[in-house]
Parts: C-alpha cells; sequence; structure tokens
C-alpha cells in the first residue's frame, strides 16, 4: 500500500516535473515585457476613405525615438531567444562546415585571361585573380574584397568591368547596403584607383572601345531610381561628365550595357511591361545614340547583335511568351523586325546566347527549363540532356563569342551545383566544377518529387519536395514551404547545402510554384499580379491544405516562409488562414502595400504600378487595400512569427515590418510569439560576407526547430 502510495506520488511529481518544464519552454516569450511603441494616430485618406495609421511616425529613421523602438525590440527578441542560443550555434557550425572554405570558381577564359573567383579558408569575402593565356601563368590579384572590407559592418563589390586593353578595372562599391554604389577605376599595371569616384549608382560601368571613355548609370538621390546615363572621361575625369540620357517618365528606370560582340553600347529604359533601347557605335563614343524601336505601352524586347542585324527578343505581335526577330541594324524599328524563331503557346522563351558558329535558347517547358542549340549553318536543334524533374538549369559565364563551347549550370534539390561545359559541335560534355559538401553528405540518402495541387479556381499548381529517403511521412512530420510569387520571378528547384540542416532533422521542404511567378509561362505570373494577386495568395493555401489533408503534415508541424514579396505573402496567409502554420517566418516582408504605393518619394514605387496597380486609381486601391496585411490584421490568434527587417533596406522600408509587428501586438488576440528582428548594418539583402549570412540562417532555423521541439 505504502509502495503504491509512493508510486502515484511520484508519478504525479514527474508529471508536474515535465508539465512545468514544457510550460517553462512554451513561456519563454512571457518572460520578459514586449516593446510598446507609443501611438500617435496618423490620418491617411483618399477617395473618400480614412486610414488611421498608429505607427506612421516610425518612417523616419533620423528619429531617436524609433532607434530606440528597434533596439528594444531586437534586445526583446535576443533575450526571448537565449534558449535557442546554442541550437544557433550548431547550426551555424554545421552550415559553416559544409562549405569547402578554401574555394574557386571555375575558370573562364576573356579577351586574352582566364579569370577566376576563390576563397580562402576563415575569410568571408571572395578575390578576384586572373591569369594570363593558361592557367600554369602567375596569378594576378584584381581585388581582394578581405582586405577592402577592413573597417566596414557592410561591404559588396560589384560590376567589374576590365577595358578592351585590358589594362584597367571599373567597379562598384557599397559599404552601406543602401544599393548606393561608388564608382571607381583601377589601373592593373600600377594597382593604384584613378581620380574616378562617382557616387549614387548602379555599380556597373561600361566600357567604350577607346579605353578611356565610361558610361554608367545614376540614381535618384531619394527614390534611388535609375534615371540618368553618363559618359566620363578617366583622364579628364568628372569635368568631362555628360549627361547622355535622362529618363524622365518616373515609372521607369533606365540602364546602360554593352552587346557580347563589344561593338555596340546600348542604353536601355524598361518599366514593368514596356522597354525601349538606343545603341551607338563602341568605337565612337562622342557620337549620338540611335532609337531601336520607341516605347509602346505593353512592348518588352531586348538586343543582341550578330554580323549586319540586331536579334530581337520581344512579345510583339501578342508573343505572350516571347519570341525572336530579326533586323537590319541600319533600319531596325519594329515595321522591319522579321520573324526568326516564332512564338508558341506551349512554350516560355526565356533567353537567347549568340556565338560565332552557334545560337543557344533557354525555353521552359511544363515548368521545366530546356537548354536547346542550333547551328547557323541549319535548322536542326539539340536539346540538353535534363534527367530530373525537380531542377535548376541556366547558361552561365558565356562571354566568348568566337567559340564552339557552351557553359552551363545544373542542379537539383539532391545534387549539388555543377558548371557543365558542352562542346556544341560534339555534344561532349565535361563537368568543370562541382559544388563540394564537405562532411557526411550523400546524395542518395535525399529524394525529390514534383507533386500537382489542385486550386480552388481549378488550376493545378507545381509543388517541388526534398526530404530524407527514410523518415516517415505522416501528419507529424514537420514541413517548410516556401512562396514567393511575384514579378514572373521564377523559384526553381536548386540544391541548398543550408536546408540540409532542417531535412536531416525530419523536415520537408516543398516549395510551392504559385502563380505570380513564370513557372508556367507567362499566363502563370499574368493570373497572379493586379486585379490577380490574390491568386498568388490562395494558391500557397490550396498547397498548404493538400499537404495538411494528405497526411504529409499537420497545422501542428506546418511551417511557411517567404520573404520580399514573399512576405506579402505571409502577412496575407497569417491573416487569412492563421490555423494552418505553427509558425511563420516573414524575411524583409512587403506588408503596408497601400501606404507605400500611394507615397511616390519610395523607392521602387513608381516602377511597380504595373505590378500592383496604382491605388490613386480607386479599383486598385480598393483591391490592394483588401490583401494588405497592414490593414487587414484580425482579433485573432496568429501563428508564431518570426520577421525580419534591415534598416538600410532600400526595396522594403524597415518601418514596413516594424509597423506590421506593431500593430499585431495591438489589435490581435494574440498568445503566441512575435519576434522582430532587424539588422542595423544591412539592407534587403541583409549581412554581407558568406559566413555572416549563415548567422543570420542558423536564427530562422532555430525559431522553427525550437517550435517543432516544443511538440
Amino acid at each position: 500500500m505504502d509502495n503504491r502510495i509512493y508510486n502515484i506520488a511520484a508519478f504525479i511529481f514527474l508529471i508536474l516535473l515535465f508539465s512545468c518544464a514544457e510550460k517553462k519552454i512554451m513561456n519563454h516569450k512571457n518572460q520578459f515585457e514586449t516593446p510598446k511603441p507609443k501611438i500617435k494616430l496618423h490620418k491617411h485618406k483618399i477617395h473618400n476613405d480614412i486610414r488611421i495609421d498608429e505607427f506612421y511616425w516610425l518612417n523616419n529613421p533620423d528619429d531617436p525615438e524609433v532607434r530606440d523602438y528597434l533596439e528594444r525590440e531586437n534586445d526583446y527578441y535576443k533575450k526571448s531567444t537565449r534558449h535557442l542560443k546554442s541550437l544557433e550555434d550548431q547550426l551555424f557550425s554545421e552550415m559553416r562546415s559544409r562549405i569547402k572554405e578554401d574555394d574557386s570558381s571555375a575558370p573562364y577564359f576573356y579577351n586574352g585571361y582566364w579569370y577566376i573567383t576563390r576563397y580562402e579558408k576563415d575569410k568571408q569575402y571572395p578575390i578576384y585573380t586572373r591569369k594570363k593565356e593558361n592557367l600554369s601563368a602567375t596569378e594576378e590579384i584584381l581585388f581582394d574584397c578581405n582586405e577592402l572590407a577592413n573597417g566596414h559592418d557592410y561591404f559588396k563589390l560589384v560590376g567589374i568591368n576590365i577595358s578592351p586593353d585590358n589594362k584597367k578595372a571599373v567597379f562598384g562599391v557599397d559599404t552601406l547596403s543602401r544599393r548606393k554604389y561608388t564608382l571607381m577605376v583601377k589601373d592593373l599595371r600600377s594597382g593604384e584607383l584613378l581620380s574616378t569616384h562617382i557616387e549614387n549608382t548602379t555599380g556597373y560601368g561600361i566600357w567604350a572601345n577607346d579605353n578611356e571613355h565610361v558610361f554608367y548609370t545614376k540614381k535618384n538621390p531619394k527614390t534611388l531610381r535609375s534615371e540618368s546615363v553618363f559618359r566620363q572621361s578617366i583622364i579628364q575625369g568628372k569635368d568631362s561628365d555628360t549627361l547622355i540620357y535622362f529618363e524622365k517618365d518616373s515609372t521607369y528606370s533606365t540602364f546602360v550595357s554593352k552587346s557580347k560582340s563589344d561593338s555596340y553600347i546600348l542604353i536601355g529604359s524598361f518599366s514593368t511591361l514596356t522597354s525601349e533601347y538606343r545603341f551607338l557605335d563602341a568605337r565612337k563614343p562622342l557620337g549620338d545614340f540611335k532609337l531601336v524601336q520607341k516605347r509602346t505601352e505593353g512592348l518588352e524586347y531586348s538586343v543582341s547583335h550578330f554580323k549586319d542585324n540586331f536579334f530581337i527578343y520581344s512579345n510583339a505581335d501578342n508573343a505572350k511568351n516571347f519570341k525572336i526577330d530579326v533586323v537590319p541594324i541600319s533600319n531596325p524599328s519594329k515595321e522591319n523586325w522579321k520573324t526568326f524563331l516564332p512564338h508558341r503557346e506551349e512554350v516560355l522563351l526565356e533567353d537567347i546566347d549568340l556565338f560565332k558558329n552557334f545560337w543557344v535558347t533557354t525555353e521552359r517547358v511544363n515548368g521545366l527549363t530546356k537548354i536547346f542549340i542550333r547551328n547557323w549553318k541549319d535548322s536542326n536543334k539539340i536539346e540538353i540532356d535534363m534527367d530530373s524533374e525537380t531542377y535548376t538549369s541556366y547558361t552561365s559565364t558565356n562571354l566568348e563569342f568566337d567559340t564552339n563551347y557552351l557553359r552551363y549550370v545544373f542542379s537539383s534539390m539532391t545534387q549539388p551545383s555543377q558548371v557543365i561545359q558542352i562542346d556544341m559541335n560534339t555534344l561532349k560534355k565535361e563537368v568543370l566544377k562541382e559544388q563540394i559538401i564537405q562532411g557526411n553528405f550523400d546524395v542518395n540518402n535525399y529524394t525529390s518529387k514534383r507533386i500537382w495541387v489542385d486550386s480552388r479556381d481549378g488550376k493545378k499548381i507545381p509543388v517541388s519536395i526534398l526530404h530524407k529517403k527514410n523518415i516517415e511521412i505522416n501528419s507529424k512530420t514537420p514541413i517548410l514551404q516556401y512562396g514567393y510569387g511575384s514579378y514572373g520571378s521564377t523559384i526553381d528547384p536548386s540544391f541548398s547545402s543550408n536546408i540540409l540542416s532542417l531535412v536531416d532533422r525530419g523536415f520537408i521542404y516543398a516549395i510551392a510554384h504559385i502563380r505570380g511567378s513564370e513557372y508556367l509561362g507567362r499566363s502563370w505570373y499574368d493570373d497572379g499580379k493586379m486585379l490577380n494577386k490574390k491568386n498568388t495568395f490562395f494558391d500557397f493555401i490550396d498547397v498548404s491544405n493538400y499537404l495538411i489533408n494528405q497526411k504529409y503534415t499537420s497545422s501542428k508541424h506546418l511551417y511557411a516562409y517567404g520573404g520580399s514579396a514573399g512576405g506579402l505573402l505571409m502577412g496575407f496567409i497569417a491573416n487569412e488562414a492563421p490555423h494552418l502554420y505553427n509558425g511563420i517566418i516573414a524575411a524583409v516582408p512587403f506588408v503596408d502595400v497601400v501606404t507605400t504605393m500611394l507615397d511616390e518619394s519610395i523607392p521602387l514605387t513608381t516602377g511597380e504600378f504595373d505590378e500592383w496597380g496604382n491605388p490613386k486609381n480607386k479599383k486598385y486601391y480598393d483591391y490592394i487595400k483588401s490583401y494588405s496585411p497592414y490593414d487587414n490584421i484580425k482579433k485573432q490568434s496568429y501563428p508564431n512569427l518570426l520577421i525580419t527587417s534591415g534598416l538600410h533596406d532600400s526595396q522594403v522600408q524597415y518601418w514596413e515590418p516594424a509597423k506590421w509587428v506593431a500593430r499585431l501586438r495591438l489589435k490581435s488576440n494574440n498568445d503566441n510569439i512575435i519576434y522582430l528582428d532587424t539588422n542595423m548594418e544591412a539592407g534587403h539583402g541583409g549581412s554581407s560576407g558568406r559566413f555572416n549570412s549563415l548567422k543570420e540562417t542558423s536564427k530562422k532555423y532555430a525559431f522553427l526547430l525550437g517550435l517543432e521541439n516544443q511538440k
């Protein structure tokens, strides 16, 4: 009797002990008081509609009170996730251990030199090098970004462009993460920087063939719109700065580039749906640019040069999935375009690459990328084999015009990235470089597939799935579902060594190829934008419901992740289907859509009216307001949320996620976690350096695993 009482008492004690332990894990969020920003009512009025914004005042990075709030949120997040710190460190070490730290790229040959990018052990940044004529020659270091990054919290070097005589390099540097690059020129013989120092550029300079004049694009200092093209003589310096082109239409941006043949300098202007090009003989930099085809609303085109012709990639004449025309350079306007590769309803033409003896197209068929090789002498086409249905492939660095070799990249959800070279005459392939995954990685331990999910309006939504072969799939299986679905940007299923840290712990990783991308052609994009935007969101929710109904997982083990416009997606599903998800990660989320799209002083706004609609038009205002996450917060429980931001973000301003978190805490009926983690030194892309970025990923994964381990 006494023993039985003792055993019962001991059993009750253990239940209470474990109950308290679980409660302690669950209540980390409640140990610290959540930050409470001041409420300062601001009235937005348009179309006889009034929106009250309690946190509009956060739109001022110079206000000490704003900084204080962001720091308090960071402190709250840091203290509340203290219990996850050892897991974060473990994940970081794990992900870093898979990287071959002393690594280098596949060398490529251009204009007499082999160019190589390499990394050294324990160093964050790349080293750009070259070797003259053959790979056994002495290495010449062009830029050691590890040295250049000293003293900077953030560093990025872009746009290295070597002059035709191989003696100089123009390049851009950003040390703020605002994507406002300072353009400079380095003398590669002496190693010294020239006097060229041009601020607020896109970071890319284009050489004229005289080795003296550089064309570049400047940004509007406030909106960051790429609005003007200049020419400068690197000999005469800034006094020679000449405005060549200014884009007056605020819904357009501009850029400057050079044809692969090196014969022409091109100025392009573009909005979401319309483009326009001008060209100049690269041997005559002081000459006047000529128009290819004036802008016509809805006409998108780009220009490639071959011999006496321009090859025009366009959607002209209702070619929704694009076609290729050819036109004489002497008279390149649209009325002279002749069909070269016609439009096909079932094929999305994505790219064309011209060589002396061959031309290559990248095409998307039923969601899968195909690369075709054609000889100029005949009409036969050869498809490069891709043995998978969850893969990514694209043509790589092919700068040489007079070559019979094509480089392309292939990877799948189970196959690390490969740089492959194919002889376009013999079709013999050679793997020049394969991503090395260090540690105990074995491709045979993983499997991937593509499934199709019925949407609520009858569309078939493709989903790419990765998991370990030996896991048992049932309602307790955790899934991370990723989505984007905007701008026609297609998230192809490629290899990620980082995701292995979740997959090896039993997660399924699922990419939902929702409308708003071009995975299934241009119509897939059109059906997920403007007044069709909600299709993007409901596609994602329909995929989640399918995964739950088919017992891949359950709502207790389903997690969602999206960033930027994908963060808008996360905001919508959090409002509309919170019951489906145990946790959501919204990275730099675009969540205050109405306010941002009404403010034309904010970077990117005017160029995106063709994506979201202009809310100055009541029809678009009403529609955007109906889905904007910030405007649709409800008195309901929300999933556990990790929301990230960057103080210097030029694409989604930091105040959008900051305001969203503040209003969620104010207006929802939530007892779950809401964290805001703002990177005070970085912008949209997060931290620079290959290891610093892993720290941010480890935080996200620790958040997911922390939630999952509570189950």
